[in-house]
């Protein structure tokens, strides 16, 4: 029985677990497929480097061309990262008739409409059912599972480190920067936090999301991303006190055919599912106008998670192989691509002030918001004997976010 070869672009943690998985689970593997799965090549950055599972030197390459010129090889699993370069790798890889797999988010959220117009050009599958939210199957449930239903929001906690640190924030009373360097030491934060703590790898998730959920061509550029780095113990504090949790969420909503996509610390009822969700797991909430409230849990990084939804797709592309059936899955996009302006966009907001203690201060505030044509749900002053000045907390009924702008 002849085998389906692949060629693998990256051996990190993730390429690590794809090598582990094919290697551990063949007979499983080829009961589903009929016909055994064998990586012919991997890409590496150093061939001689030790690594902690058998590899056949013979199989590494540090050339991504020698994969992808491999007229033997028949799909393409691209756990290496990186943008510009990847892009050009997996265009020449469907141009020669290659199946991609790829679990490559910042790609797909800048370039997946035009990697996807290539793949039907040339009637081949990507899939990419890895790049959002590790080991939960929300792509292929937006796809196959809502494919009879009309999505109006797609709501969820998709960045494992943001979470972890909010949780230990909450849980713990721990301070931010304290947090933010355990998670560093953890691994779960990068050197570089920037694209975790400003919202910008959540904004790609959900530019991801927002685009299959809604069939419109989302650009990462039309979400609007805010970050946890401005998030304070009293921020959680108070948030508790009112019977919140503070989460990074990104929501994606879609009102006659107007659609809004945002990252931003929000504050969550506790008795939201999504409240529940610590440490580094994600969730997703998925609202269809026929089922309803749906929700998907589960862990949202890691070597075996993230591996399990590289090879499930490296399943499902085999299999339409096996049928003839490969570049129909139709994930391109259709519809017009409509955004809702900040008049459009509405919710409650949090406001947590230091105003100086003296009469008239909230008559003053209060006439700003007036003026501004906002209206305040609630307000709130904390005791604080042990500080000059005083805190006022502020709800507001449902304002659009321009008027909130104003204020």
């Amino acid at each position: 029985m002849k085998p389906v070869k692949v060629g693998l672009l990256g051996l990190g943690t993730v390429g690590t677990g794809v090598v582990r998985i094919v290697q551990g689970h063949q007979e499983d593997l080829q009961s589903q497929v009929g016909s055994p799965l064998s990586i012919a090549k991997i890409l590496v950055k150093d061939r001689d480097k030790t690594r902690n599972i058998p590899i056949d030197k013979s199989k590494l390459t540090e050339d991504p061309w020698e994969i992808v010129r491999d007229p033997e090889i028949d799909v393409i699993v691209e756990v290496m990262g990186g943008i510009l370069q990847t892009k050009e790798v997996i265009l020449e890889a469907l141009e020669r008739g290659k199946h991609v797999v790829t679990a490559n988010k910042d790609l797909m959220a800048l370039h997946g409409p035009e990697i996807l117009a290539k793949a039907q050009e040339r009637g081949c599958d990507v899939l990419y059912e890895a790049s959002v939210a590790g080991g939960i199957p929300i792509i292929r449930t937006l796809i196959e599972g809502f494919s009879s239903d009309r999505i109006t929001k797609i709501m969820g906690i998709v960045n494992g480190t943001t979470n972890y640190i909010l949780t230990k924030m909450s849980q713990e009373g721990a301070a931010y920067g304290d947090v933010l360097k355990e998670a560093q030491a953890l691994g779960y934060a990068e050197a570089d936090p920037t694209s975790d703590v400003e919202g910008l790898d959540a904004a790609r998730k959900m530019t991801i999301l927002a685009t299959l959920g809604f069939r419109a061509n989302i650009s990462l550029e039309d979400v609007s991303a805010k970050g946890i780095s401005t998030v304070t113990q009293e921020d959680i504090r108070f948030a508790k006190q009112l019977g919140y949790e503070v989460k990074l969420l990104g929501i994606a909503e879609r009102q006659d055919d107007f659609i809004s996509v945002g990252v931003q610390p929000t504050l969550v009822k506790r008795s939201h599912p999504l409240a529940s969700v610590n440490g580094v797991y994600n969730a997703v909430y998925v609202h269809g106008e026929a089922v309803g409230e749906t929700m998907f849990y589960g862990p949202g990084a890691g070597e075996m998670p993230t591996a399990t939804s590289v090879v499930a797709d490296l399943v499902a592309v085999v299999k339409n192989m096996k049928l003839g059936v490969n570049g129909r899955q139709g994930l391109l996009s259709y519809k017009v691509k409509k955004l809702k302006t900040d008049e459009q966009i509405a919710s409650k907001f949090f406001l947590l002030l230091h105003v100086d203690d003296r009469a008239g201060v909230l008559a003053q505030i209060a006439n700003v918001f007036s003026a501004c044509d906002v209206s305040i749900e609630s307000v709130m002053q904390p005791s604080t004997p042990d500080q000059s000045g005083a805190e006022l907390i502020i709800i507001t009924h449902d304002a659009n976010k321009a008027a909130m702008k104003r204020v």
